[in-house]
């Protein structure tokens, strides 16, 4: 039989091989944290590579540029033309290539025909306006500079009331670049970037403090953004945006309004952030995917209305993060359809002040999810198509006889443990969530209840006759 001193000698050999364990586990959790810190440093550089690269260039002379500027043989000067020009006369341009860079002074219109070509010459901006009353219409501008520090772009807008309509943008870094220039019409031109990774491109419209201008049926193909800064009463209105990462982004932009837009396979279709009594009204968003991919998103936005949009096949229908931000701006969002996407509605967090009503949930992978703890039940749900509605309509009146309610069973597991996401619509989470549902431990959370659901689909839902863009030659 052991004595004491076995026991003793017993007890030693465990509480060392504890604190051993001990100290393997911290050293390998010290381990594991610095090679995530390690990681998550690397991703972040090479992430923000795109918009932050090492020192920018030495800025570079007039007379520097000038003779980097390379043009096709026979190009014919543009300022020349210009200065030739007397106020508010036109300057016709033939079938052939000009050479950039021309800056107009004062009010004239520029007419160019099919073949009309003005080259940058592959080092900074192609036109700049410098006046008011300026037109400028059928010409193809190509071969901008490169730079993003000095926004290299086909035009520059400065002033206000001018017409930029029917010209065609390729191979130019920005396209048009508004600053503080009001009242402007940018109408039926075909815009692209330089064939870059999306980060490195350019705008296709950039617009900063620039009030009351009018961007209409633009058609914008693998460009980086349409991005509005610091600017209200915004027209943006019958645009198609393809193969791009923000559709339109606005930012600390307030009173604009985006209206009958598609956009087809770009990262984000729109973006409100910081920006405040917007409406986005009949647009159609479609295949917004990847691990960014969102259709319609808010940070900290408020008062916005959002009314007969077609959200089809994006990752995130609707993205909601901290909005709205003021209590008192409620969002609005009614008659629109959310169809087939990853996620239909996405909370950051448990927030409140929305009001989605009259919408059409259809085919989502999940309709509502919240990350972290909390739901969306403190937003107003009412009167909303539900297909995954269990109940019925005996005095089929079209609405639901019990309240639409969505809770978070076990399927719900992946919104709030990272690495479950791997195991959606898998077997076994499926099968847990039967198993739950049969016999719960715990009292599900509740995420949110619609007291009366439509029994139909609503009739005015979705957009009313804006185009699909996938249909769109």
């Amino acid at each position: 039989m052991p004595g004491w001193s076995d026991v003793i000698r017993w007890t030693k050999g465990v509480v060392a091989a504890a604190l051993g364990l001990a100290v393997v586990a911290l050293v390998g959790t010290a381990v594991v944290r610095y090679a995530e810190n390690w990681a998550i440093v690397e991703l972040t550089r090479d992430a923000g590579f795109a918009d932050h690269h090492p020192p920018a260039p030495d800025p570079r002379s007039e007379e520097e540029m000038e003779s980097l500027r390379r043009f096709p043989a026979g190009a014919v000067p543009l300022q020349a033309l210009i200065d030739a020009t007397p106020t508010d006369g036109t300057l016709r341009l033939d079938a052939r290539v000009y050479a950039a860079p021309g800056q107009i002074t004062r009010p004239m219109r520029i007419d160019g025909v099919p073949g009309t070509v003005v080259d940058g010459g592959g080092i900074g901006s192609i036109l700049t306006v410098a006046a008011d009353n300026v037109i400028v219409s059928g010409v193809t501008f190509r071969n901008s500079g490169d730079r993003h520090e000095t926004t290299d772009s086909a035009v520059r807008l400065r002033g206000r009331h001018n017409v930029m309509k029917d010209n065609i943008i390729e191979d130019c870094l920005f396209g048009f670049e508004l600053r503080q220039a009001d009242g402007n019409i940018i109408r039926r031109n075909r815009i692209g970037s330089k064939d870059l990774p999306e980060a490195l491109r350019g705008d296709a419209i950039r617009v900063w403090y620039s009030n009351r201008n009018r961007i209409e049926d633009n058609d914008i193909v693998h460009v980086r953004d349409v991005v509005v800064w610091y600017s209200v009463e915004t027209a943006i209105t019958g645009n198609r945006i393809v193969d791009s990462r923000y559709g339109i982004h606005l930012m600390y932009a307030h009173k604009n309004l985006l209206e009958r837009n598609t956009f087809l396979s770009n990262t984000v279709g729109i973006f409100l952030m910081y920006a405040n009594d917007n409406q986005v009204i009949d647009n159609v968003i479609h295949y917004s995917q990847g691990p960014s991919g969102i259709g319609l998103g808010f940070k900290e936005s408020s008062n916005t209305t959002v009314v007969n949009n077609d959200l089809f096949a994006n990752a995130r229908g609707i993205f909601m993060d901290a909005s709205p931000y003021d209590p008192e701006g409620w969002n609005v969002f009614r008659a629109n359809r959310i169809a087939y996407n990853g996620v239909a509605v996405s909370f950051h967090s448990d927030w409140e002040g929305n009001s989605f009503e009259g919408n059409a949930f259809v085919g989502n992978h999940s309709g509502v999810t919240v990350q972290g703890t909390g739901g969306a039940a403190r937003n107003r749900w009412h009167a909303n198509r539900w297909d995954d509605y269990v109940g019925f309509d005996r005095n089929n009146d079209g609405v639901g006889d019990t309240p639409y309610e969505s809770w978070s069973w076990a399927d719900r597991l992946w919104m709030d443990v990272r690495d479950a996401q791997f195991f959606r619509t898998s077997p076994s989470l499926e099968l847990i969530d039967f198993v739950e549902r049969l016999g719960s431990l715990i009292e599900p959370r509740l995420i949110l209840r619609d007291p009366e659901p439509r029994f139909d689909l609503p009739g005015d839902i979705g957009a009313r006759g804006t185009a699909r863009p996938e249909k769109t030659p």
